[in-house]
């Protein structure tokens, strides 16, 4: 049972810290290199100031929303978070319940641990998220598959020809082999949380990509699981392999990981259905602008011709609206679920949903928006002393 005083994000962050082994902490909370650019991100979000407004009658608000074509009851999306499943027993299922009880969409990774069938078994067809691997005709069965399943929205992540580089991540042993000792080091550390232990590790079985089964992935360690990454994930990966993808998935696509307006205006001209403004959490590429710096070029460039989402450091409904004042239709959350999850199950992540829908609304009421649809720059307090500009 989650206690009622776990409420923030930075409660749901402390409490899965507590309950979850080293490795695996590490690997939601890290970013790449020195993560820099991980931090800019919350940096930008927690220097933008909102204006105050009042006496504007906010009796009615509307957060309701449409996002690549499917209604939302708010501008929010669960965005694709790998190895889920390993945060908690069948985790890519429990949040994807959580989602469709809040009414909005989930994402399912291709390197969750629940397959597709699994997720669609239990809640509506969830959106899927494509990382491209060399073999193309296993990514057109995977495809194929998921289309069977009823998924209609294909999340397209661009942003990962190669697994970023995250020193955490060395130093834990989840991306690097390690000596006997580092490995008995894990060892001991995954015993010493009994609660995840008995829940993921004895009772969540079976750990392996559920969707990328028969692509013969040795899930051994962690280690292992990430060099089939390495060598399998495809650097080649270029602006031709929109069109395959289109070939074969007639629903709507997102491209995820456009930081750059040249590339927001060529995935208008490929003809995909939106993008994500996303610098991957910080886990890719560091010294790169933040998601929010990025954010208001891309959004004039492509000037309503289709969706425009943003990642990056979004942790609160407060920074849901100021992304969209600056030009965001909608918002995915990562590491936001992915500790609520970790910390809590299903109901860690419907708390989470509620506790944005609440500061969501109340950040409207207190800006005078009246719909998330009509949120704009005027909501944006840019003369105020410390704000970032962008």
């Amino acid at each position: 049972m989650l206690p009622e005083r776990v409420i923030s994000h930075a409660d749901f962050r402390r409490h899965a810290k507590r309950r979850l082994p080293h490795v695996l902490f590490d690997y939601v909370d890290g970013g790449a290199y020195d993560e820099l650019t991980m931090e800019r991100n919350r940096a930008g979000l927690t220097h933008m100031l909102l204006r105050q407004r009042v006496l504007c009658d906010m009796s009615s608000v509307r957060m309701e929303t449409r996002l690549a074509g499917v209604d939302a009851t708010m501008p929010v999306v669960l965005a694709p978070v790998g190895f889920a499943g390993m945060l908690a027993r069948r985790g890519e299922v429990q949040a994807a319940r959580a989602a469709q009880a809040a009414g909005v969409p989930f994402t399912l990774s291709t390197v969750g641990i629940c397959a597709a069938e699994e997720v669609t078994n239990a809640v509506e067809p969830p959106w899927m998220q494509l990382y491209m691997i060399r073999d193309r005709a296993f990514m057109r069965d995977l495809l194929q598959r998921t289309w069977a399943l009823g998924s209609r929205q294909l999340v397209f992540t661009v942003d990962l020809p190669a697994p970023g580089a995250r020193y955490r991540d060395v130093r834990s042993g989840m991306s690097a082999q390690q000596n006997w000792r580092g490995s008995l080091r894990r060892a001991i550390d995954g015993l010493a949380h009994s609660g995840w232990l008995l829940d993921v590790y004895m009772s969540g079985r079976p750990h392996s990509f559920g969707n990328l089964a028969g692509a013969g992935i040795d899930m051994s360690s962690f280690a292992t699981a990430w060099g089939w990454m390495r060598a399998n994930f495809d650097a080649s990966v270029s602006w031709p392999d929109v069109a395959f993808v289109r070939q074969n998935w007639p629903g709507a696509i997102l491209l995820k990981g456009i930081l750059d307006v040249e590339d927001a205006r060529m995935a208008v001209d490929a003809g995909v259905d939106g993008i994500v403004v996303s610098n991957h959490g910080g886990r890719q590429l560091d010294g790169v602008r933040s998601s929010i710096e990025a954010l208001p070029p891309i959004a004039d460039a492509v000037d309503g011709r289709l969706d425009v989402l943003m990642d990056g450091g979004i942790v609160s409904g407060l920074d849901i609206l100021k992304a969209l004042a600056n030009g965001a239709r909608g918002c995915m959350l990562g590491r936001a679920w992915a500790f609520a999850l970790a910390a809590g199950g299903e109901e860690g992540v419907s708390r989470m949903l509620s506790r944005i829908r609440d500061e969501l609304r109340l950040a409207m009421i207190m800006t005078g928006c009246k719909d998330v649809r009509t949120a704009g720059r005027h909501l944006i307090d840019c003369k105020a002393l410390g704000h970032a500009h962008l």
